[in-house]
């Protein structure tokens, strides 16, 4: 899968948005870039509501849905509007991270994280503008393990049975194992626990603590990679 993210800011909210296809050829073409754009801003005055943006006059007076539809016949390959979200700003800053620009805002990885404090300081715009970077690289999947869904535990408990199930180790020990790899599963895909990328010596609560340990919190991120 090939395509576009977008990212679209307002004074009070920022959004990203994922457009993809089917070709690199097809997602540098102007037709594709145009929607993209558009696309991005409209998706930010919505809030990413799906059913919203489809419903959306463009501005040729179509909606999303019609203009994708033509685009499609017109181009000839399949286009499809992936993940959005949007994070609101009232009480907190967003940073943003651009990865494999392709024009403008269009890029192929991108991360918005959403901060929380009382009063900004140059470290906390640092460790911002860092966080977004690590998250780019390390990918977690929420900010807190407890925030893990359950379903997701269940599954990578498992996949560690089979293994050591397949390994022959007795029950007891097996356990032991399981409990111990599954901590530090959420541990590697909780941002908090994650090792920071910019000194592995340190987990990101250790960094946050560090630029601010009373009102610093990370509130919200979305990171999207195309083709994930």
């Amino acid at each position: 899968m090939k395509g576009l993210y977008l990212f679209a800011a307002m004074k009070k909210k920022t959004s990203i948005i994922e457009i993809n296809c089917e070709t690199d050829f097809v997602a540098k073409n102007d037709d594709f870039l145009n929607f993209t754009k558009e696309i991005g801003e409209i998706n930010n005055s919505v809030n990413s509501d799906v059913e919203k943006l489809n419903n959306s006059k463009m501005n040729n007076g179509s909606t999303v849905s019609q203009n994708l539809i033509d685009l499609i016949a017109k181009i000839g390959e399949k286009i499809t509007i992936g993940r959005s979200k949007t994070l609101v700003n009232a009480k907190s800053k967003v940073f943003t991270y651009n990865h494999s620009i392709v024009k403008d805002k269009l890029s192929k990885l991108g991360v918005i994280v959403s901060l929380e404090f009382e009063k900004s300081s140059k470290d906390i715009e640092q460790f911002g503008k860092q966080l977004s970077m690590h998250i780019a690289a390390s990918n977690p999947m929420v900010v807190d393990k407890k925030d893990i869904k359950e379903d997701v535990v269940e599954k990578e408990k498992r996949i560690i049975e089979e293994e050591l199930k397949s390994l022959g180790k007795p029950k007891e020990i097996a356990e032991k194992i399981s409990l111990g790899k599954i901590n530090k599963f959420k541990e590697d895909n909780s941002l908090l626990t994650q090792d920071w990328v910019m000194d592995p010596k340190l987990k990101v609560k250790d960094v946050l603590n560090k630029v601010d340990s009373n009102s610093l919190k990370i509130k919200d991120f979305i990171r999207i990679k195309i083709g994930e």
